[in-house]
């Protein structure tokens, strides 16, 4: 029993330091997951969830580095009764979250490791059941973990991790995510992730008289019902599905991916920062001077849009986009991303716009 404690001791607070920092590597990514889960139980459960959504970057940062600092305080065994009590409210918190998603198949990606791994619903749920019976056995036998350092020295390093995680969360806001799990990434070509990397299979699954079975090929049988297709090899498709450009006069996805373009992507503008548009505009002059063409794709609308260009007096022409492929695209509004021939060259924050000279260097 003593070493199945230290596994799970060990097991469990590598894992909550590991969860937390994937999601604060991103804190904008997080805080549109929490945005996801009020919205829906706002719904479905109480109205007064829909108030929490202004809340939601705070509650990504705290979260996550409460998430560090309890793997870590756990690792250290600072104040081992009370954190491991902590991390059981956690977990059935997160247990909940995670069977509501499966069992109503309300948000299929819970998250949980950010978009560095991506679980379905029911591998999420069962992932946090065994951390809840792990969690479970460590308050039981919590005597086989006697504290190795001094409960001062505990409270420091826990309190300093407290602290980093703070930080670190805040700059990756501030800035963009440290590390880049998204489809979009620099050196990525999009038109490329767009398409399927091999042939599509499927199978059939159908029912008869109570009985299910899978086929490679459609029966011919008729008594056979059909239930669903699955995919045998979904590894295999498009890794990009939704991405599309539009304006009035039509489609213009392919455009956007073909030759040197400086994209200047306002998610939405009610919630644009306005800041650093003089750098931006620059920017865009410049570039233009350069033969690169700058454009700007917004999900707002196209009379919210011509009032906010004109105020921030930003002189490129603009296109439309879904408002989630922009939050995917970049974790910034605005944000600046550097296209040539459908490949991403550079992403940028507006806080970081680059100069001509930055553009120029990566596109050599």
């Amino acid at each position: 029993m003593k070493y199945i404690t230290k596994f799970f001791w060990l097991f469990v607070g590598v894992l909550f330091i590991f969860s937390g920092l994937i999601k604060i590597n991103d804190p904008v990514g997080t805080a549109i997951k929490l945005e996801e889960y009020f919205e829906v139980f706002s719904t479905d459960i109480a109205p007064f969830f829909k108030s929490l959504e202004p809340a939601a970057l705070f509650l990504s940062i705290f979260l996550s580095a409460l998430e560090i600092v309890l793997g870590v305080a756990l690792l250290v065994r600072w104040k081992l009764k009370e954190v491991l009590w902590l991390l059981l409210a956690m977990i059935v918190f997160f247990t909940f979250l995670t069977f509501y998603s499966a069992y109503f198949n309300k948000v299929t990606d819970c998250g949980c490791f950010g978009d560095a791994i991506k679980l379905t619903p029911w591998e999420s749920f069962t992932k946090d059941v065994v951390l809840l019976v792990m969690i479970i056995v460590l308050l039981m036998t919590q005597r086989y973990l006697q504290p190795f350092i001094s409960q001062k020295v505990g409270a420091a390093i826990t309190a300093l991790t407290a602290i980093l995680s703070v930080g670190i969360g805040w700059y990756a806001y501030e800035n963009l995510p440290y590390i880049d799990f998204r489809a979009y990434k620099i050196g990525n070509n999009i038109p490329t992730l767009m398409k399927p990397s091999a042939p599509l299979k499927y199978k059939y699954v159908m029912t008869k008289g109570g009985e299910e079975q899978e086929f490679t090929e459609y029966p011919t049988d008729t008594t056979w019902a059909f239930k669903e297709m699955v995919a045998v090899n979904p590894e295999d498709g498009p890794k990009i599905t939704d991405f599309n450009v539009w304006n009035d006069e039509g489609d213009h996805t392919q455009e956007v991916l073909t030759g040197t373009k400086l994209v200047i992507v306002v998610q939405n503008v009610a919630k644009a920062g306005t800041e650093n548009f003089d750098k931006i505009n620059a920017l865009v002059a410049a570039a233009e001077k350069q033969g690169i063409t700058p454009i700007v794709i917004t999900s707002s609308g196209a009379q919210e849009f011509e009032a906010f260009r004109h105020e921030v007096n930003l002189a490129a022409p603009y296109f439309f986009g879904d408002g989630t492929v922009l939050k995917t695209i970049i974790r910034s509004n605005p944000g600046i991303w550097l296209l040539k021939d459908g490949t991403t060259k550079g992403l940028w924050h507006h806080n970081n716009t680059p100069t001509i000279e930055e553009v120029k260097q990566l596109l050599q």
